[in-house]
């Protein structure tokens, strides 16, 4: 990619791929932060991360962007990485049905050890597949919006929707990140003004309103 890994940046984000193993999360990562694809690709083991920069509005974005595994015996190794995570990807592979009846599971995880205001996109990968298909789009609308959640169906082999789902997510995490900073800065201004001396005590992550599910 043509970004410097080093280039001065605005924000950091850190964000995380969940979901069963085998739907794809690896893949995903690898097309959007280095544009690659792997046939061979071999399961995760504990964790592994990318970055890539963004640029939304004015502002400088470096994405950090954790691969989590999704087998049962890492499930201990990997809960702890949801600290600190403003933003899921959750996916499952759109030709294994089990994958998405386990969305919820995930789903009850991520609000276990996730930020109440964490961006979730809930992502149906392999839609190259539709010849194997077992979950069909709709289904996935329907449970994104039962759970609150944006959704997106994706082809890492094809490269379709990938950009797409993680800007999304970056750029919502952008403007929740802004609208807190906002915040903040109205609260200190009117604290300031109101006592005659500065008195800082908004707490910028936990004090914000649950965002609405962004459109797909």
């Amino acid at each position: 990619m043509a970004e410097s890994f080093d280039e001065e940046c605005d924000y950091l984000f850190k964000a995380v791929l969940i979901g069963d193993s085998g739907v794809g999360k690896s893949n995903l990562l690898s097309r959007f932060a280095k544009d690659e694809f792997r046939l061979d690709s071999k399961p995760t083991i504990g964790v592994e991360f990318a970055y890539r920069n963004i640029k939304v509005a004015d502002k400088l974005i470096k994405a950090q962007i954790w691969d989590t595994a999704g087998q049962e015996r890492f499930r201990a190794i990997t809960s702890s990485y949801y600290r600190g995570a403003l933003g899921a990807l959750l996916v499952y592979d759109i030709t294994r049905r089990a994958t998405f009846e386990n969305v919820k599971k995930w789903v009850r995880e991520l609000r276990q050890f996730g930020s109440a205001d964490m961006v979730v996109i809930l992502v149906g990968n392999k839609s190259d597949l539709s010849h194997s298909r077992e979950v069909n789009e709709e289904e996935g609308k329907s449970l994104a919006e039962a759970e609150g959640l944006c959704f997106m169906e994706t082809s890492a082999l094809e490269n379709k929707n990938v950009q797409e789902s993680f800007l999304q997510m970056i750029t919502k995490i952008h403007e929740i990140t802004s609208q807190k900073s906002l915040e903040a800065k109205t609260f200190e201004t009117s604290t300031t003004l109101g006592r005659g001396k500065e008195i800082i005590s908004i707490d910028e992550v936990t004090a914000t309103k649950q965002p609405s599910c962004c459109s797909s």
